[in-house]
């Protein structure tokens, strides 16, 4: 099914790939995905990727808010095998595309690395859309969370491909650039998000002993 995007409305984006591939195993591969995002997340791109590379590189800041952005990017985190992205569209009717340019030229960037040939997505991408500004609030957290519910690190700051040290080191973020998130103290997300971490691992085992 066609995801349906609208105007000024908060999705949970993601995807993961093909085969549970390591496609973000190495750090480099998960700041090139990165930067990808923020370089394609502006209306008047028109160069290739790789031709812009050839003058200027890649700026890895997703939160910060930019002028002619399709969607603002609220929270972020880049798994070994999938990424996850919480956004607020600004323009509906670009955003597919965008994402499609996102992961097309990762693909052809990962390929051409890796002397490998076709797709890299395990399907087209996946989305969720936000139903309040509490569950913005909880999807935040469980993107953060991803990597210590997989125990890839005991502590969230411990990982430095998602946007969670953002929320916590900095108090622009909560304060100035993302102010759809109710929580605007680094201490009181931080405490929010880790008291949580044994509880959302236990969620995930049991899952898989339900029937939905």
């Amino acid at each position: 099914m066609k995801n349906k995007f609208y105007d000024d409305c908060f999705y949970h984006v993601f995807n993961k790939s093909i085969a549970n591939f390591g496609i973000f195993s190495k750090p480099k591969n998960s700041l090139k995905f990165i930067g990808t995002l923020d370089y394609y997340n502006d209306l008047k791109t028109k160069l290739s990727l790789s031709v812009y590379l050839r003058k200027k590189s890649l700026n890895t800041s997703l939160l910060i808010p930019k002028d002619n952005s399709i969607a603002k990017i609220i929270s972020y985190c880049i798994m070994p095998d999938h990424y996850h992205l919480l956004v607020k569209i600004i323009h509906a009717n670009k955003f597919s595309k965008y994402i499609n340019n996102v992961e097309s030229s990762f693909t052809r960037y990962f390929n051409l690395k890796n002397n490998r040939k076709g797709p890299l997505w395990q399907s087209t991408v996946k989305s969720v859309i936000i139903e309040s500004n509490e569950h913005l609030l909880h999807v935040s957290r469980y993107i953060h969370l991803n990597p210590t519910t997989k125990y890839l690190v005991n502590k969230p700051e411990d990982w430095n491909l998602s946007s969670y040290n953002c929320f916590i080191s900095n108090k622009k973020y909560l304060k100035e650039y993302i102010r759809e998130i109710s929580v605007d103290s680094c201490l009181d997300y931080k405490k929010f998000v880790e008291n949580n971490i044994d509880y959302q691992r236990e969620l995930k085992h049991i899952r898989k002993f339900m029937i939905d």
